[in-house]
């Protein structure tokens, strides 16, 4: 049981990854996340809701402005809204942010390049992509000239497409080819790798038994030579073994805020098979979960 090392250039500083879990925050400033869609769409709310996340531990705010919940995209439709009302959302957040806690480390989650762009110009330090840096053209040469870190995620198909999705018989070995290409093209653009950060993307066009393997088998995603995020946060596969758990049948489901314990065993499993950083809602009970497991990989030395 031992998990790599690595220092994670984001620009303006580096980040040690390995020694501990670093916990990223999610912040949603949208109407319609599946877990906390609409409760922090005002400015002054996300911004006071970054600041408890800060104050419970993380070590990183991520920020969205788009949802990428199943059943979000109508059919046939990439987006939910346009750049500009992505950026509208989110700036005003990252800039009172950084007015308040110039220190503190955001990622902008977006895989729309002016966005990014934007977010980067205005504090942002990370761009978290969930396509992979397939969704726009233009994300690949953005991320390289700015110097910025970055999140490579695996996501399978479109989230329109997600409930149709013919099953995967080997889920670990196509998300591992998937983000091998997807980190080779990010060198090619000029992105150094001390800049690249994977996430398998648990959840993202993968069925419900499908996540499982990517957690057991991480470490061969691992193998790739590159640190590991991991989202598990919340997410419905979750909330199908839970609702099992207390008698229900197979298509019952509980809702996110009753994933919360689930969620921590699947972060604590996550950082034993290797994950360097893990992106969640619930900071507090997370970082407390980590730090157990960060103690198990030592003793394991």
């Amino acid at each position: 049981m031992k998990r790599q090392r690595f220092i994670w250039d984001i620009g303006s500083r580096k980040l040690r990854l390995g020694e501990r879990t670093l916990v990223m925050g999610i912040i949603n400033v949208t109407p319609d996340s599946f877990s906390d869609g609409g409760k922090y769409l005002r400015p002054a709310q996300a911004v006071a809701h970054a600041i408890r996340l800060l104050e419970a531990g993380a070590e990183i705010l991520d920020i969205g402005g788009e949802s990428t919940r199943p059943g979000a995209y109508a059919a046939g439709k990439d987006v939910t809204v346009t750049a500009e009302q992505e950026a509208e959302r989110i700036l005003p957040v990252i800039a009172e942010l950084k007015r308040q806690i110039p220190q503190c480390v955001i990622s902008v989650d977006t895989y729309k390049a002016w966005v990014a762009e934007v977010a980067l110009a205005a504090g942002a330090e990370i761009v978290n992509d969930v396509s992979g840096l397939l969704a726009d053209p233009a994300m690949a040469a953005t991320v390289a000239r700015s110097k910025c870190g970055v999140v490579v995620m695996q996501m399978r198909g479109r989230p329109a497409e997600w409930r149709t999705l013919p099953p995967l018989r080997n889920p670990v070995g196509l998300v591992k080819r998937e983000l091998a290409a997807a980190a080779a093209k990010a060198l090619a653009a000029g992105i150094s790798k001390k800049r690249i950060v994977l996430d398998p993307g648990i959840g993202f066009g993968k069925n419900f038994e499908e996540n499982y393997p990517l957690l057991a088998r991480l470490g061969e995603i691992g193998e790739l030579g590159y640190p590991l995020l991991l989202g598990p946060s919340r997410k419905s596969f979750i909330g199908r073994t839970v609702a099992k758990a207390h008698g229900g049948g197979d298509t019952d489901i509980v809702p996110p805020q009753e994933r919360v314990f689930g969620t921590l065993a699947s972060e604590a499993i996550a950082v034993l098979n290797g994950a360097h950083i893990i992106r969640t809602h619930d900071v507090k009970a997370c970082v407390d979960a980590v730090r157990v497991a960060d103690e198990v990989l030592r003793a394991a030395r």
